[in-house]
This record gives structure tokens, sequence and C-alpha cells, in this order.
């Protein structure tokens, strides 16, 4: 399309079609907004993976293009090309029901190869599409092939000499690590072991590494984890890759999606509200207490927790004051699923505490809502957190976040105490006796019910659209495409 900025934007989950996480709550709000800011100038694209999960509502609205093999070493595979517009943005799905038909998107022996393949892929269906980005913006791991084949597979290639790449680190614990053997590096992912030295780190072959090596800029998800980062206790080994590509290196704090998360319309809720029609929240709280079998009593404090039930995300930190905690005047509804050992300790302190904590190990989209909407606080004690979104979802249904200051949270929660006001509680070292001070006080000052109407009013309207975080990526683009004729090299 002449005069516009083509951006294919790739990725392994991608709401409303697939989702495990907050990566997918990225990929499908980031393309709207920009194509909202943008539509006359920029073409935004997205592609992932057809899988298995993705339901017949949306399979019938796709349209099949067509089909090309897709070769991975020796193997010759199929790939099928779907379409769909959704939003005024082109959606392609790579189908390969050898690797995409399963249960779960993560979690096999073969996921090196399953990405490889859907890696290569994004690349090869591009004459098929008629379409040569000038950006393909790859996001974690399972893209980072894209860069690295980019680069010594399609280089000779004309149409991809000016395809630029940027690579978003959304975990920097998830790498993308495998053995380095002729074997893998040859047979799973089909380059010469004189290729794969690009992404050879720590005696190991490191996917992300070699996208960081390889892509024209690196972007995380909130400035402060960009920082953080370039610290081993942060990087997972892979701080002097972060600070060799410093300069390329930006971070860019996620957004939500206003419309998609919104107390005023959400069909999940008991009753729909906004900051002006509080009303509906209490309602929501009263029936979140029905449905999970607690005292209902509006006078006590809901703690609400929607998380994976793991060491980073601060569990240990409940653990240590659990009986404290639970001996105040507060309600404590958790729900998540993760390593056993927390699953088993809330489980044993529910029975213990029948009247104050409710625990249900599971993950449910559904229940989530509830609990944002009912809860009168929601903790994120995290030991990292590389952004975060439910601290944002939490703040737009009224739930007063009570959180550590580290990446993200760090970057969206500010202390009702600091300067300029604030829109949460946050504490500032991992220590469970802090945590659980900020705790007390935000317990003791919800029984002023005039003030705390106004911080549940303050949280509420802070904005966490992507209408600024679209901006910033839009400016990335334009520095990449700006100041570059070719696509960097290294």
């Amino acid at each position: 399309m002449k005069g516009k900025r083509n951006i294919l934007i790739a990725g392994s989950e991608c709401q409303p079609f697939v989702s495990s996480g907050g990566l997918a709550d990225v990929l499908g709000s980031l393309p709207k907004e920009l194509i909202k800011r943008r539509k006359t100038k920029y073409d935004i694209r997205v592609v992932l993976p057809l899988y298995g999960g993705i339901s017949d509502e949306w399979r019938k609205k796709m349209e099949f293009l067509g089909s090309i093999d897709v070769t991975l070493s020796w193997r010759r595979q199929y790939c099928g090309v779907h379409r769909l517009i959704e939003n005024d943005i082109v959606y392609y799905f790579i189908d390969n029901e050898y690797y995409f038909k399963r249960v779960k998107l993560y979690g096999y022996f073969d996921d090196a190869e399953r990405f490889a393949f859907f890696s290569k892929a994004v690349l090869e269906i591009l004459p098929m599409i008629e379409y040569y980005p000038d950006i393909i913006h790859a996001n974690d791991w399972q893209t980072a092939l894209i860069s690295i084949y980019l680069k010594y597979l399609f280089q000779n290639k004309k149409e991809y000499q000016k395809v630029h790449t940027v690579f978003t680190i959304h975990n920097i614990e998830y790498q993308g690590k495998y053995k380095f053997d002729q074997d893998i590096i040859e047979d799973v992912f089909g380059l010469s072991m004189a290729e794969a030295s690009i992404a050879e780190y720590d005696g190991m072959i490191n996917l992300m590494k070699g996208a960081m090596e390889c892509s024209s800029m690196i972007s995380t998800v909130s400035p402060s984890y960009a920082e953080e980062i370039k610290n081993p206790y942060f990087s997972h080994g892979l701080h002097y890759v972060v600070e060799k590509h410093a300069d390329k290196l930006q971070g860019i704090l996620n957004g939500i999606d206003g419309s998609f998360y919104n107390p005023k319309t959400d069909k999940a809720l008991f009753s729909r509200y906004d900051e002006t029609t509080r009303e509906g929240k209490k309602t929501n709280k009263m029936e979140l207490q029905k449905m999970l079998n607690l005292p209902v009593d509006e006078s006590i404090p809901v703690i609400g927790m929607v998380t994976r039930l793991v060491g980073h995300k601060g569990i240990d930190l409940v653990k240590a004051v659990m009986d404290e905690m639970l001996n105040l005047p507060l309600q404590l509804a958790v729900l998540g699923t993760g390593d056993s050992m927390y699953e088993n300790l809330l489980i044993a302190n529910e029975h213990k505490n029948p009247n104050k904590l409710r625990a249900i190990i599971a993950y449910n989209q559904d229940l989530s809502r509830k609990i944002y909407a009912g809860a009168d606080l929601f903790l994120m004690p995290s030991l990292t957190e590389p952004c975060g979104l439910s601290q944002m979802i939490a703040s737009r249904y009224g739930a007063i976040p009570i959180v550590r200051e580290t990446g993200g949270l760090k970057d969206s929660i500010k202390d009702f105490g600091s300067e300029g006001g604030g829109n949460g509680y946050t504490f500032t070292n991992y220590n469970a006796h802090e945590m659980l001070h900020r705790i007390k006080q935000a317990v003791n000052e919800y029984s002023d019910q005039d003030e705390w109407d106004k911080k549940v009013k303050t949280v509420m309207t802070m904005d966490f659209s992507w209408s600024v975080r679209a901006r910033e990526y839009i400016d990335m683009y334009e520095r990449i495409l700006g100041t570059q004729g070719e696509r960097h090299e290294q």
C-alpha cells in the first residue's frame, strides 16, 4: 500500500482469539489503538498460530487464502493461511494441526520446533499475502527466531532487505534456552552452527539473546523494567547482552483496553457501574461474598488477588504473614493456579479460616472480573513484575491496588502519601511485614467511607489506556524507519 507504513505484529497469543495471560492482552489492544491513531498512515496486521482452541465462532469468519510448504531443516511442513478482518485490522492465522491442534498453547517437548516453524512461516507467507512489512514487531521468545531467520536466511532476497524488526521482551525470565549442539541447531532450527552462534550464550542456544542481537530495536513493557534488566538480580543471566544493546532498548508501559475492561458494560458483573454510580460496586461486593460463601458484611474490606501462584508473584510474603493478615478485619479472595506448594498452602489456610479466606484454584476469566468488581483492595506484592496489567484492571473496577514498587507496578501505581496525591498503597522492599504494614493502613482507612469513596474515584479515573503508549510505539517505529536506510546490521 503506497505511502503507508506496513507493521506486522507477530505473537503466540492474542485477545480475543486465544489467551493465557498478559501477552494476549497487549497484542489484542495495541494494534487497535495504533490503527485508530494513524489510520491513514499505518497498515497494521497481526499474525499468530491457528490453535485448536480458537472457537468456531472466529473460524467461521476466516477466509482461507491458500497454503504453502515451509521447510524447516529436512522437514517440509504444510502451512495454511487464514485471514480475518476485525476492527479494521487484518489478522493472519498460520495453520498446521500437527503443531497447533493441542490442548494447551505451551509446555510441550517440541515447543522449540513448533515456534521455529511459526517464525519461519511468518516470513515465508509474505509473498503469498502480498504484504512486505516495513517492520515486523516480534514478541517474546516464541517469535525470537523471526529476527534471526530474517538476518541469515532471507538477507539475499530483495523484498526482505528493507524489513526491520522490533523485539519486545514481556518477561526476560523465559528466554527460549536449549542445548547448544548440532542436532537441535541444524535439525530443529534449520540453521548452520555458524549462523546459530549469534544466539549462543553461556554454553546454550538462547533465542531471546539472538533476537536482541539481530533486531533493530528492543522494547520492554515498562520503563522501570528496562532499567531493572540491566541488573543481574532481574536479568536471569542476560544483563551483559542488555548492557551491550542499551542504545536500542526502550521501556514502554503497557496499557489496557478500556472498552474490554469496563465495569459499565461488563456482562460478567452482578451489577454494572462507573465512578459516578458506585452503588453497583457495593452490590458486586455483597454478591461476591455470597458466591464465595463468605460472611456478607459491607463494613469488612475484601482484598482480591488474581495471580499465578508462583514465588516471584510475592506469594512467599503472603505465606510469611498469613496468620497476622487473617487476624485483621478483612476477607481475602484468591484466584489462580501455580505451584502445588502455594495451592496447598491456600487451601489449608482456607480450612482454618473459612470466614476470612477463599482460595479458588483455577483459571477463570469470568470469576476474575467478579473479583475485580467485588474487591475493595487488590494485592500485588511481586518480587518482579515486568509490567503487570492486574493493577490497572483492578483500578478500572475500583479495587485499590496494594503493590510493591518494582517494574511496571512502580511506574503505574504511586502511593497515596506521595507528592501530587497517588493512586494506591505501595511498599519498597521485598519484606512481608512492610507489606503487612500497608495492608493494615488500608484496612484502617477503609473505615472512613467518605474518604474511601474519594480514593476509589481517583483510581477509577486513572488513564491506563493505550492512547499514550501507542504514541510511544509510533515514535519508536518512526525512529527506526527515519534513521536507517537498510535493516540494522550487527
